[in-house]
């Protein structure tokens, strides 16, 4: 119970930080290593995520432009391979064995962090398909109803998607061929991402369930603590109740024999005195 009760303590540690004097708090050269680097490569990740998620709510507005997708695209990928990367790393770590208590710590605090980040960059993600799923539709259509039936009036303000599909509305084949294989490409970006959402999902659940059965078997091992702990404390009990029950027979045993005795010696005191 005491490695449990220190873990506390250790909260206000930063994740590579530990007690090298004790040797129970000092983590193995590999170890510290890989944390070390899996902490950065987070850090790297929780930034990518503010600047993606800047760049997708200019999706579908007027600031919506091709350098902004490309952005979005660029910061897509490089996340989404950094996640598969530090959750590889993470798996590895959550599967330390004979860890000690900081070791641990640094296990639990390590997938938190990875999973609190990666649920985020989901969220980003899912925002982005649909963002890009509702500019690729609103372009489609413009580019249909443009070859079937000409150019088509419009006034008034205008949103980025609505200039979008007015300028399909009116533009010559050649910049209608273009705007169709930047669709096209949008609708590729569009399965990239919904690939990358389930990859990502089933290696959010795969580090949950290593975390859950680390957490079951920490669970065990209190359990087990407190079963000895409880099974100690009723041994302790029996062991002075049947102490207590020695003394009091070894008390009866001794008034018997004192009893005994006084009878004897009237016995003998008569026997003398007749």
């Amino acid at each position: 119970m005491d490695d449990y009760q220190r873990l506390p303590s250790l909260e206000a540690q930063p994740t590579t930080t530990r007690r090298e004097d004790d040797p129970q708090y000092s983590d193995d050269p590999e170890f510290k290593k890989i944390t070390q680097s899996l902490s950065a490569q987070l850090f790297n990740l929780t930034s990518n995520i503010v600047k993606l998620s800047n760049q997708v709510a200019l999706l579908g507005t007027k600031r919506d432009t091709e350098r902004v997708r490309e952005r979005v695209h660029n910061l897509l990928e490089d996340t989404r391979s950094g996640f598969k990367d530090v959750g590889e790393g993470v798996k590895k770590v959550q599967a330390w064995e004979d860890v000690s208590p900081a070791q641990k710590y640094t296990q639990q605090k390590l997938s938190r962090e990875f999973q609190s980040a990666l649920a985020e960059f989901q969220t980003v993600q899912r925002s982005a398909l649909e963002k890009q799923r509702t500019s690729a539709r609103a372009a489609r259509t413009a580019l249909e109803e443009q070859q079937s039936s000409g150019n088509v009036a419009a006034s008034g303000d205008q949103t980025g998607e609505l200039q979008e599909q007015e300028q399909l509305r009116l533009a010559p084949q050649s910049d209608v061929d273009f705007q169709d294989s930047l669709i096209i490409e949008r609708e590729s970006e569009i399965r990239n991402i919904e690939q990358s959402v389930g990859e990502l999902n089933e290696l959010f659940r795969d580090v949950a369930h290593i975390v859950g059965q680390q957490g079951t078997q920490l669970d065990m091992i209190a359990d087990n603590v407190e079963n000895v702990r409880t099974d100690a404390q009723g041994a302790d009990a029996e062991l002075r109740t049947a102490s207590r029950y020695q003394k009091n027979a070894r008390s009866r045993m001794c008034c018997l024999l004192l009893i005994l005795s006084a009878i004897v010696a009237v016995i003998l005191l008569a026997a003398f005195l007749g």
